[in-house]
């Protein structure tokens, strides 16, 4: 893609269709005058009076206790150094969006404009009443030290410069792991670090505490090495400047164990590697380019255990593992300060989660057999469902013990499953979707890609990586919107009407006439239908010149599905074709099935909808928890659909035993767990959280699923095809952009399952 395009995109992206990434929601009901005037006048003065007689209150009656304020003067911005704080707004919007995604703590970001330390401490002082924590961002050191060290002691909630602390925990649990799989003790290794800044201060501190010694860590900036000699130094570095006479990067590397990089590219060469100790441990955290490129540090010591700050290798030292939990904790006590002791519980817990069992939901996001602990893999996936459940408690448990929480919490699983709750309404789902994708790409037609959205949506599925697009339709319109939105990538573009391509439209016809000849298709009529770009697209699937196929943006449902239910055989085993529509809710992702295909579905064919669906759930990491519902409950209607419903059931309870499904029921039931417990407590679905929803009709599935969507601004992933052979999928009429390139993720993932399933059928 072309800078200006990406530039383009990135502000289209900020601006459309509201400026900006965050915004406030009401959390109270506003539609009448009583809810008004509770709200506000006259209500409102009831919890102000109740406040003013104790402080403490605030945190009962307000949002105080899950808002974070995101704190910058904009003197250090990402990469691009002192740009002011109007202009470092968009990252602390950013960075808000990162803590209600991850772990839906609410924050107001706050840009301050002044670079005077007194005047900066003074104004975060004198807002601190509105927020339950401080999160200090992009702040130039060493100022960042000060006003950090200052807030810290004379506020009493917690406050952190993630720039500092962030990396520090991570990479600190890193190397607990790291010296593990070495067979090294924290207090023996050597330790050479590229960087003097405030991260690199804040790793070196923290390294303390795991049990290094300050002497054995040896510092470099700009300039060299930190040298007592030195006058540029300040008093934070000075605390590992070396009295001796300075050694360049290549003499102080010899024999050490350890290198952290948290500087510029290409500082350490394989030469330097190589004079390093058995088992190196190499931190490489400069991005996007490490300080030694992450192949040629692992083909020059294959005993080198690597991390990057980069997602496309082993082990991301990346502060959305840290942060959003932390902060969590801290918030849920009401920590008066985030200490050490908060700092190294994450650390710990981190370091510790690395080493249990990784569930199938992560493994199948990052396209692993199996993930296990080992040198490929010492830290978290950001991806891990469990890391705020598991980060947050411990540092809650590390506040209290460590007498800086006001609030101490007592049922810990309570807790555990409030947390786990929290993340309900959060597209994680198609985060892990498109991350699996990515590991192992897969060539999809775009059946329509001389229309605008669907070039754009092919676009970004080659500049992610999730797939090489393969554009069907006419070339000069394809040429002309391509250089229109800037995608100057060399793919691949067939015409299927045009003379070039009438030696393949034959051949094609041919193979398609051959398995349709006793079904009275001719072979000229086969040969014509290859010049429509579905049947042509279709064929390319089925001779393996393709992976997978995308279609359905212009023109309606039936009429993509009527050739490919003519092209595409059925999965082995399978006897009815069906769709199922991913919807992610405020509860988390729900399956509904059946949303497209069969119009009045039998028992018998209601239980294999199930089945498949079922599998689908399952090639997204989940296990399916499944309803069966209707207009009635367990059999307080005789009507023909509860019926069949029961039927299903009842087969699937015979044959599947272990499958989690039960009906017929009412939706509000089914997705009710107190309400259902109450009134049915011998369903299989008591104590569960229901996913998938299969409806007795067309019209109930395709009228929830479109209801949900445009009611409830639910994303919608589908309808995905179930039971063929071969990886197809269906766009709705007019699909956005974003919905064709999910789309376009599950068919390579598609494509990825159903190529594994022949391999292990060999």
């Amino acid at each position: 893609m072309h800078k200006d395009t990406k530039r383009r995109e990135a502000l289209l992206y900020h601006a459309k269709p509201t400026p900006g990434k965050i915004q406030v929601v009401p959390t109270k009901k506003y539609a009448t005058q009583r809810d008004l005037s509770l709200a506000y006048s006259p209500g409102v003065a009831e919890p102000c009076l109740e406040i003013a007689k104790d402080v403490n209150n605030v945190y009962k009656y307000t949002a105080k206790g899950n808002l974070v304020a995101v704190i910058s003067n904009g003197t250090a911005v990402l990469g691009l150094g002192d740009i002011g704080a109007e202009a470092s707004k968009p990252v602390m919007e950013g960075k808000g969006l990162l803590f209600k995604i991850f772990s839906d703590i609410d924050v107001f970001d706050i840009e301050v404009g002044t670079k005077n330390v007194e005047e900066f401490i003074a104004t975060v002082k004198n807002i601190a009443p509105t927020f339950g924590g401080i999160n200090l961002e992009d702040i130039k050191a060493p100022e960042s030290f000060e006003i950090e060290r200052r807030l810290v002691e004379e506020l009493d909630i917690p406050v952190m410069h993630d720039d500092q602390h962030g990396t520090a925990i991570i990479s600190s649990a890193a190397l607990l792991n790291a010296l593990e799989l070495a067979g090294k003790k924290a207090e023996d290794v050597k330790i050479v670090v590229s960087g003097a800044g405030s991260a690199a201060l804040a790793c070196a501190n923290l390294y303390l505490l795991l049990g290094v010694r300050v002497e054995n860590i040896f510092m470099f900036d700009k300039d060299g090495m930190l040298t007592n000699c030195r006058e540029d130094l300040s008093e934070l570095q000075l605390k590992y400047a070396k009295a001796i006479s300075p050694l360049t990067l290549k003499e102080a590397i010899v024999d050490a164990d350890v290198f952290l990089g948290l500087s510029v590219g290409n500082v350490l060469t394989s030469e330097m590697l190589l004079t390093m100790n058995d088992n190196p441990i190499v931190f490489a955290m400069a991005n996007p380019v490490p300080e030694i490129d992450y192949n040629v540090a692992i083909d020059t010591r294959k005993d080198i255990i690597m991390a990057t700050g980069r997602s496309d290798h082993p082990n991301q030292v990346n502060n959305v593992l840290g942060f959003p939990y932390i902060f969590r904790g801290a918030l849920d006590v009401r920590a008066t300060k985030i200490n050490e002791e908060m700092k190294m519980a994450a650390v710990r817990a981190l370091a510790q989660l690395a080493k249990t069992p990784v569930p199938e939901q992560v493994n199948i996001a990052y396209g692993e057999t199996k993930l296990n602990f080992g040198r490929d893999y010492i830290i978290p996936k950001p991806f891990d469902p469990r890391l705020i459940a598991v980060v947050a408690p411990a540092v809650a448990k590390a506040a209290m013990e460590s007498g800086v929480a006001k609030n101490e919490i007592t049922d810990w699983d309570k807790y555990e499953m409030e947390l786990l709750e929290r993340l309900g309404s959060d597209n994680k789902m198609i985060r892990m979707l498109v991350n699996r994708a990515k590991t192992d790409p897969k060539k999809v037609v775009f059946a329509e890609a001389d229309h605008l959205d669907v070039l754009k949506a092919a676009q970004i599925v080659l500049e992610e990586g999730i797939g090489e697009p393969i554009l069907l339709g006419n070339k000069e319109i394809i040429h002309e919107l391509m250089k229109e939105i800037g995608f100057d990538d060399d793919v691949v573009i067939i015409d299927p009407k045009s003379k070039k391509e009438t030696e393949r439209r034959n051949y094609y016809g041919e193979v398609f006439w051959k398995s349709r000849q006793r079904r009275g298709t001719t072979l000229l009529d086969a040969q014509k239908w290859m010049r429509e770009r579905n049947y042509f697209a279709l064929m390319m699937v089925n001779l393996g010149e393709a992976d997978a196929l995308v279609t359905g943006y212009s023109r309606s449902y039936p009429t993509v599905v009527k050739p490919v239910m003519e092209m595409i055989d059925k999965a082995p085993g399978v006897s009815r074709i069906a769709t199922t529509n991913m919807m992610m809710t405020s509860r988390g992702p729900i399956f509904l099935s059946d949303t497209a295909i069969n119009p009045d579905p039998s028992a018998e064919d209601l239980a294999k909808i199930a089945l498949m669906t079922a599998k689908t759930v399952r090639m997204f990491g989940m296990e399916p928890v499944m309803a069966m519902v209707s207009f009635s409950n367990f059999g307080s209607s005789e009507n023909v659909s509860p019926k069949k419903i029961r039927q299903a059931v009842a087969y699937l309870h015979k044959y599947y035993p272990d499958l989690i499904v039960d009906g017929e029921v009412q939706t509000d039931f089914a997705l009710n767990p107190d309400l259902l417990k109450s009134k049915f407590p011998f369903s299989k679905l008591v104590n569960k959280k229901v996913n998938t929803l299969i409806f007795p009709n067309l019209d109930s599935a395709n009228i929830t699923y479109k209801m949900m969507k445009e009611l409830n601004k639910s994303d919608s992933i589908g309808p995905i095809m179930l039971g063929l052979d071969k990886p197809v999928h269906i766009f709705q009429l007019g699909a956005s952009v974003e919905e064709m390139v999910n789309m376009a993720a599950v068919a390579v993932v598609d494509a990825q399952e159903k190529e594994k399933k022949k391999q292990g059928n060999k």
